[in-house]
């Protein structure tokens, strides 16, 4: 007879497999670009690459095929072999010692770490635009390309043998019939009503949802079920929480040149939230986050500069100049890779110490961004109203002022001392309770900035000027001279000419309903990006987000009112055989979900999730109720007690902006289903609801069933369920059949 656990297994964790990824490709060529390379030519290649006169030591790198091909004691670097790689070892001066004139800093060191552990990325040659040097980079080649024109909003297309149509099908039912494509089925609405809920709120419907949901027959019964869920103040949470990713937000607890906590973060968090929620117009959401505290018209707003805030803010590794002005640099690109990545899909911190090899970004246009943050500094701000500052700045003042008659009265009338005492102790007990702060940002300047040759500071160039990008503000752009120029800068990015702020956006709400972007690098739209698998439809869809307000629910309604969004993910061999990764949209793929969502519903389904929205941080989220997005994250991603849990599921690194996960599949994964503390308490909770909740056995398994995957049982899994029920003490065999069911693959998944 098989033991409970043996049977257990059969239930257990099961994933298509996959390999664990590194980040996406153009995360990886952004971090080389502004990170590595600059490290490898400002240190090494004065001796070791084909421009030196001599290589030493046989050794040059500047090519990823001498570096593995190495020199005179072998290859440089092992990719993802730290320990082993001759170049880590000599920078660390580890039996080697390079450079000879100095040991790197530590920051330097991390860099080329971190490059050799994520496999030493390195460009593709043949990919490099070739531009004569005396040219530059604004060439009307670089310039044609797609992303820099206007949005065109051409109207839908006719697909033969098709109705009138959503818009939207009518660009993917045309791209379908180009390809040789036949779209899946509509899905089943009990599947339509999980993929509905999972997707607006990161949490599963109840039974009852499902089955009203399924009994309604009305025709407007899916779109009044996408409205409640829009109004949902759980929305917020969920895509919130994508939002966060593109602001690599943590809650500080960086390396060592960046170690501070941010106890006030969450109120960064919580603004987002509430934007969400309340829709907040996607130009003014961008604006708030870039100069919120300037906006005279929503004083509130200060705290969604915590996008800007929140970032790391290196510190120097000694008093000496050089080190403070490199740490101001490493923050100054943080700010311009960030901003320019998130709201514009544009690697702009590519050209910090050189005219970018792909885009139509000089390096003077990197420091005509750096200086708008070179004149902005983070500051604490309160959340209050005026009079209430007020009120508790006057309460200070009379505290202060009776302390110090106190401390001079000393040998004077006893009476008068009593007196004292006593007007010190009253003010002290109606003290106010502290007035809540905020990680924000105000400006500390209005300079403009030297362009640093080869990206060092201590070698400054021509003076720049404060202006926006070439690329998409036209020839000449007006010099921005009030101010930090952030507000100018926010004005520009959410311009409703500026060509790339509603696409992108656009782009990453889709990635989010489809699993794929129909941009697939939804954070670098320039040469080097993928090209848009429907452009029509990209425009469309951005054009019409423009002319709907900026309305991010909106958009959700419309997309998710399209049949594409509706298809069934079954699998076809002929589709599958000409578009393996669904490319063109002929069925709705499967998706495992993110970590938070899957926690979220563990603890929806066993009824212990506590569904307050907002508040502080949760230092140990596995002992809590809370939704996942309240936890503690590190920037580093190992120093606090969430961090562990979460990275073993994909939850990103807070480092940079991240534009999407990698996904893995790892047997520590399916070891933590299984043995973990956390699973085990989830299948004493789930257990305990089922026998609450239904008397007989068979009720109890429907009731399962109904909670975690919205469907009936079938008659086999019944019998499996019996059966190992059978097999062992009831009191034990429910919680590991429950545990087991919480792991399943199904669970965890968006189908």
């Amino acid at each position: 007879m098989r033991t409970p656990l043996a049977l257990a297994t059969v239930f257990l964790f099961f994933t298509p497999p996959t390999t664990r990824a590194d980040g996406p490709e153009e995360d990886q060529a952004a971090f080389f670009e502004s990170k590595v390379r600059p490290v490898l030519s400002d240190r090494c290649y004065s001796c070791h690459s084909q421009a030196a006169k001599k290589a030493k030591g046989g050794l040059t790198l500047d090519s990823r095929e001498s570096i593995l091909k190495g020199g005179d004691s072998g290859p440089a670097l092992v990719p993802g072999k730290t320990a082993t790689s001759l170049l880590l070892k000599a920078v660390r001066y580890d039996g080697l010692e390079m450079p000879p004139t100095g040991k790197l800093p530590a920051d330097e060191i991390a860099i080329l770490t971190r490059w050799v552990e994520a496999g030493a990325y390195w460009p593709a040659t043949a990919a490099r635009p070739v531009v004569p040097p005396e040219v530059g980079v604004l060439t009307p080649e670089r310039l044609r390309h797609w992303a820099w024109q206007p949005v065109k909003a051409t109207d839908p297309p006719a697909p033969a043998g098709a109705g009138a149509g959503h818009p939207i099908d009518r660009f993917v039912l045309t791209t379908l019939a180009a390809k040789g494509l036949k779209p899946a089925p509509p899905a089943d609405r009990r599947t339509l009503v999980r993929r509905a809920t999972l997707d607006l709120l990161g949490l599963p419907p109840t039974p009852e949802e499902v089955e009203a949901f399924v009994a309604d027959d009305s025709p407007d019964a899916y779109p009044r079920l996408i409205d409640r869920l829009l109004t949902s103040p759980h929305y917020g949470e969920r895509w919130g929480r994508h939002w966060l990713d593109v602001a690599r937000f943590s809650d500080g607890h960086g390396s060592f040149l960046d170690p501070a906590p941010l106890p006030e973060a969450w109120r960064y968090r919580d603004w987002v939230v509430k934007a969400l929620n309340d829709d907040l117009p996607y130009d003014a959401f961008v604006k708030q986050q870039i100069a919120g505290d300037l906006l005279r018209d929503a004083p509130e707003a200060a705290a969604a500069t915590g996008f800007l805030a929140v970032g790391p803010t290196y510190q120097s590794d000694g008093g000496d100049p050089e080190s403070v002005a490199k740490a101001r640099a490493e923050t100054l690109d943080d700010r311009v890779d960030t901003v320019t990545r998130g709201f514009l899909a544009l690697t702009v911190s590519c050209a910090r110490c050189h005219d970018h090899m792909f885009d139509p970004v000089p390096q003077a246009e990197y420091y005509a961004l750096a200086a708008v943050f070179n004149n902005t500094r983070s500051a604490d701000r309160v959340l209050a109203p005026r009079a209430e500052q007020k009120r508790a700045a006057d309460h200070k003042k009379s505290l202060d002022a009776a302390t110090a008659a106190l401390k001079t009265a000393k040998d004077s009338d006893p009476a008068r001392r009593k007196e004292l005492e006593a007007d010190v102790a009253r003010l002290k007990a109606a003290t106010p309770p502290a007035l809540p702060r905020v990680h924000a940002v105000e400006d500390a300047g209005a300079a403009d900035m030297h362009l640093a040759i080869r990206g060092d500071p201590r070698k400054p160039g021509p003076l720049v000027p404060r202006r926006f990008l070439t690329a998409l503000a036209g020839p000449n752009p007006a010099a921005w001279t009030t101010g930090s120029g952030r507000q100018q800068l926010a004005e520009a990015i959410a311009s409703p000419t500026n060509p790339l702020t509603a696409r992108v956006m656009v782009n990453r709400v889709w990635q989010h309903h489809f699993g794929r972007p129909l941009v697939a690098t939804p954070s670098n739209f320039g040469l080097l990006g993928e090209k848009p698998s429907h452009p029509e439809l990209l425009d469309w869809l951005a054009a019409r987000f423009v002319a709907d307000g900026w309305s991010l629910k909106k958009l959700h309604r419309l997309v998710m009112l399209s049949d594409a969004y509706r298809r069934s993910s079954q699998f076809d061999a002929a589709g599958f055989r000409v578009d393996g990764d669904n490319r063109y949209l002929w069925r709705m793929s499967p998706r495992r979900l993110e970590v938070e969502a899957w926690r979220d519903s563990l603890l929806a389904v066993t009824g212990e999730l506590d569904r307050t929205v907002g508040g502080p941080a949760v230092h140990d989220i596995l002992s809590s109720p809370r939704r996942t997005l309240y936890a503690a994250v590190s920037r580093n991603g190992d120093k606090l007690p969430a961090d562990e849990f979460l990275r073993l599921f994909d939850f990103p690194s807070a480092r940079a902006t991240v534009s999407e996960r990698s996904s893995s599949t790892v047997p520590q994964q399916a070891l933590f289903l299984l043995n973990s503390p956390f699973m085990a308490a989830r299948g004493k909770a789930l257990a305990a609801r089922l026998t609450g909740e239904a008397r007989t056995t068979d009720a109890r398994i429907d009731r399962a069933y109904a909670l975690l995957y919205g469907r009936p049982v079938t008659d086999d899994e019944r019998a499996a369920a019996k059966a190992f029920l059978a097999a062992g003490n009831e009191a034990e065999a429910w919680p590991r059949y429950a545990q087991a069911l919480l792991g399943s693959y199904e669970f965890m998944q968006s189908r």
